[in-house]
């Protein structure tokens, strides 16, 4: 008994998901066969009742946390029998059970819990939801693979009666009795006579390598290190990481991965007490250490441990220990070595680009205000999702008061990526801002904005020029002729409260149109296109101007809403967005702005793939 599906990566995976399992559940009920697993019970009656109950709960909980952190399509699977990956792991397989894996296609992100994988101060974000299923379940985990990452649940057929009491109050779930994370199926448990020839130990570098590669996130690249080490090579392992500058702060202990999971706490508090020490340590090769006294009573193994080296700087150790008195082969040294070269390399990386993000993140901040003026009869709303979660994107916005009773209002889209546009949007929107507060009429704004921009690409290129003469490289002059045009498309307006409501008056240079919205539902653009920004040095731009009165609403938009793509389609194909709007009649500005942005979301089942900004102005 097994089925799967694909559910997409949105906020309607988990009910789809509990609908799926549902279904199949009414279905195997109705198989007259007994249940797989050696034993005569069937799956009916209250059995079945009981089973789909805390199937909803896992799946749920399960699908949510994949839709929510990796942000990928999900694929479901769903049997009635132990798996590959439970059998690797030791789980018997007398008694039947429901296996639920829930697999997404971001491995790089972690499985959020409050249990052992994520820092302490993570915990209130996250939630408890992996406790609530490891209540339920007799065992779950996790399995990394290349390109995926599976997070499986064993559910009893025949829960215990604790399980019910438990999950009618969350807030105080036990610990979970059995909590064994899996290898991957191509991943057999260790065992004392395991061989480590060349190839052997070139495919497992070449997996760790390709797992390795790539990841943003200095955790994370621990966490995958003992993924990868634990069972295969070792039976437990350890990794601390100092601090950025090599110096100073004590190392922190990041993550401790453990065969059997509900022995990680005690060897976590156990290695706590005793960090290891850097100036005892060679610098590359694996040494032997202490056996970690964790309380358990277990006969002391086989420890070693390892320093994370990489240009030349100390990043962090990894520690790892073997039961038994067989110790390490001189084979698994030697892997070890090549192993912890490719860890400290991940680090490295990771740290460089936090480092370089955090810089952005500081430049970024002011490349949009810090506040959105409030407009005296206007209700504004305003929506802005970069790209990728970053702080800022090729998008801009800005609402600001510009004097003598005139606020005016801006929302732009740099052609390109990255720092060229940011160095657009460092540009136009405090020209903006001086322009208008000179008192210059909206058309005048935009003509001297479009010279400053022609005048500073020309400026740069000419610059670019003489340092590409002066330096003589050969090459170098066509490599600068490759610089990208600094191109704006720009709506721009200015508000003045009348007595009719508020005269607007703007001006729309290759943006998409914005929407008015009037107290009957009806929708018509606002203002007619014209050229970007940037390209024609003599263009001449108009202004148009109406009166937004009580109860209408100015909708603008970037084309992060507008080309917002499923397959081949468009969402403002066949005037998408107008109709969008037109059904937003009666609401406010926020209301308004949120409902377009959930329909924009949901108009695809991947995330977007650009920046998206939504302002909606509404008369009051």
């Amino acid at each position: 008994m097994s089925v799967r599906t694909a559910l997409p990566g949105t906020s309607r995976a988990p009910a789809a998901a509990r609908r799926f399992v549902r279904a199949a559940l009414t279905e195997w009920t109705a198989t007259a066969g007994p249940v797989p697993g050696g034993r005569a019970d069937r799956l009916d009656g209250p059995v079945a009742e009981s089973l789909a109950d805390d199937a909803d709960v896992v799946v749920s909980e399960l699908v949510t946390n994949a839709v929510v952190h990796a942000g990928t399509p999900v694929d479901l699977v769903c049997r009635i029998a132990p798996c590959a990956a439970q059998e690797a792991a030791g789980v018997p397989d007398d008694a039947p059970a429901l296996v639920v894996e829930v697999t997404d296609h971001h491995p790089a992100r972690p499985v959020h819990d409050a249990h052992g994988g994520q820092r302490a101060d993570r915990e209130a974000e996250f939630g408890r939801g992996l406790q609530l299923v490891a209540t339920l379940c007799e065992s779950w985990g996790v399995t990394y693979r290349t390109g995926s990452k599976t997070v499986w649940a064993r559910l009893p057929v025949h829960a215990p009666p604790a399980a019910r009491e438990a999950r009618a109050d969350t807030e105080e779930a036990p610990e979970p009795t059995r909590h064994a994370t899996a290898p991957d199926a191509s991943r057999p448990a260790r065992t004392d006579d395991d061989g480590w020839d060349s190839r052997g130990a070139l495919g497992f570098l070449a997996e760790a390598s390709d797992l390795l590669a790539g990841q943003l996130d200095e955790d994370m690249v621990a966490g995958l290190a003992g993924q990868l080490l634990v069972p295969r090579l070792a039976d437990w392992c350890a990794v601390w990481l100092h601090g950025d500058d090599g110096r100073g702060a004590a190392p922190r202990l990041a993550r401790v991965w453990h065969s059997s999971e509900d022995r990680r706490d005690e060897l976590r508090r156990a290695l706590e007490k005793d960090p290891p020490r850097r100036a005892v340590l060679p610098a590359e090769a694996p040494v032997p250490v202490a056996w970690p006294d964790d309380g358990s009573g277990e006969a002391p193994g086989s420890a070693l441990c390892c320093r994370l080296v990489a240009g030349g700087r100390e990043l962090g150790t990894l520690v790892l220990g073997r039961a038994g008195t067989g110790g390490f082969p001189a084979e698994a040294v030697a892997l070890l070595r090549d192993f912890s070269r490719r860890v400290a390399l991940a680090v490295g990386a990771a740290r460089q680009y936090t480092r370089q993000a955090t810089i952005s993140r500081i430049l970024q901040r002011g490349l949009l205000p810090s506040s959105v003026a409030e407009v005296p009869g206007v209700e504004t709303a305003l929506i802005y999702e970069p790209r990728d979660n970053s702080l800022a994107g090729g998008d801009f916005y800005d609402v600001f008061p510009a004097g003598d009773s005139r606020w005016c209002f801006a929302l732009g889209d740099v052609c390109g990526k990255g720092p060229e546009a940011a160095v657009v949007t460092g540009l136009a929107r405090p020209w903006l801002r001086l322009l208008a507060r000179e008192g210059r009429p909206v058309a005048e704004v935009l003509d001297r904005l479009n010279r400053a921009l022609i005048e500073d690409a020309l400026e740069a290129a000419d610059s670019a020029a003489r340092a590409v003469a002066a330096s003589g490289v050969p090459g170098l002059a066509e490599a600068s002729d490759a610089s990208p045009a600094r191109f704006l498309s720009l709506l721009y307006g200015e508000l003045v409260p009348c007595a009719d409501g508020i005269r607007c008056t703007l001006a729309c240079a290759g943006h998409p149109l914005p929407l008015l919205l009037d107290t009957e539902g009806g929708v018509r653009p606002a203002a007619g296109s014209q050229v970007l920004l940037g390209i024609v040095d003599d263009a001449a731009y108009r202004s148009e101007s109406f009166v937004l009165g009580a109860g209408e609403t100015l909708l603008c938009v970037t084309d992060g809403v507008t080309e917002r793509r499923s397959g081949s389609r468009q969402f403002d194909d066949a005037d998408g967005l107008s109709r969008a709007l037109a059904d937003c009649a009666g609401l406010d500005a926020h209301m308004i702005a949120d409902r377009i942005r959930r329909q924009v979301h949901a108009y695809a089942d991947l995330p977007p793939d650009d920046d998206l900004a939504l302002l909606v102005l509404r008369a009051t």
